[in-house]
């Protein structure tokens, strides 16, 4: 006989999902370092999950919504801590901060486009994440360690999924392969961003991760990925950035919109 099995989200406590010490507080340099990897992660996350329901294949309607909801899970615990320096909620920094707030760069606000450039934004992306995680598992502060720890695994699936999605588009049909090297062309001058010093880093020391010192590991893991796919590194001009100062790209003012408008409408509701 088969016995029936009831359970309810009402039992399931969303804290629980939270990585690191609960008590722990940020300190406010600290907070804007988190800030920084937060909102990477919730912003990515939000863009994949508009390809639910419109990707190519029904298995990747599946993938890009796990991956959005791993990032979505590493985006919670940064807010959260981050949060902790001036008793903010993860919910009130993800939608009730205003554009200039934000701290997330470039690359991560581009537009999804076609699927092609998709892939070539989670090939960077995932790229740079899995080298910045690896990284700051060593970290001096107990929760990014913890977060690092945990998201580490979780991007390095990321990276495997867009380099086999970036081999194939470029070695598929003559459209394929036009529309993944003009996605790279694309994409790749958002990149330097990811790598620059701001002075925050100066202050964290071995708490953060330095962002020039993964740009090495970076060049040689895409070297090998454009290699094998007959790809070639775009010359293109570098965008100026600014996202870890508040100055977005264009399109990041309408993502924010409609990701925030339900709760800026009905603030306070539950369900």
């Amino acid at each position: 006989m088969t016995r029936a099995v009831h359970i309810s989200v009402d039992e399931v406590e969303l804290a629980e999902e939270l990585v690191g010490e609960q008590g722990r507080t940020a300190t406010p340099d600290i907070a804007e370092y988190a800030l920084w990897l937060g909102d990477d992660a919730l912003i990515l996350a939000q863009q994949l999950g508009a390809w639910i329901a419109h990707a190519p294949e029904l298995e990747e309607d599946v993938a890009l919504a796990n991956i959005a909801l791993d990032l979505l899970g590493h985006a919670r615990s940064l807010l959260r801590y981050a949060g902790t320096a001036d008793e903010r909620t993860e919910d009130d920094l993800a939608y009730f901060r205003d554009e200039p707030d934000f701290r997330s760069a470039w690359l991560f606000e581009q537009p999804n486009g076609d699927f092609a450039h998709t892939i070539a934004r989670q090939l960077a992306a995932s790229t740079y994440l899995l080298a910045l995680y690896e990284r700051l598992q060593a970290s001096s502060d107990p929760v990014l360690a913890a977060v690092a720890g945990k998201a580490v695994k979780e991007v390095a699936y990321h990276r495997d999924h867009a380099v086999q999605w970036t081999k194939r588009l470029a070695g598929g049909t003559d459209e394929s392969r036009r529309r993944m090297i003009t996605a790279i062309d694309d994409i790749w001058p958002y990149v330097d961003e990811l790598f620059g010093d701001e002075p925050l880093i100066d202050r964290l020391g071995d708490a953060a991760v330095r962002p020039s010192t993964l740009r090495a590991s970076f060049d040689e893991t895409i070297a090998a990925v454009f290699a094998e796919a007959e790809l070639e590194a775009p010359t293109r001009f570098v965008a100026s950035g600014g996202g870890r100062r508040g100055e977005h790209f264009p399109t990041l003012g309408y993502l924010l919109a409609e990701m925030q408008m339900l709760a800026r409408q009905h603030p306070g509701a539950t369900w």
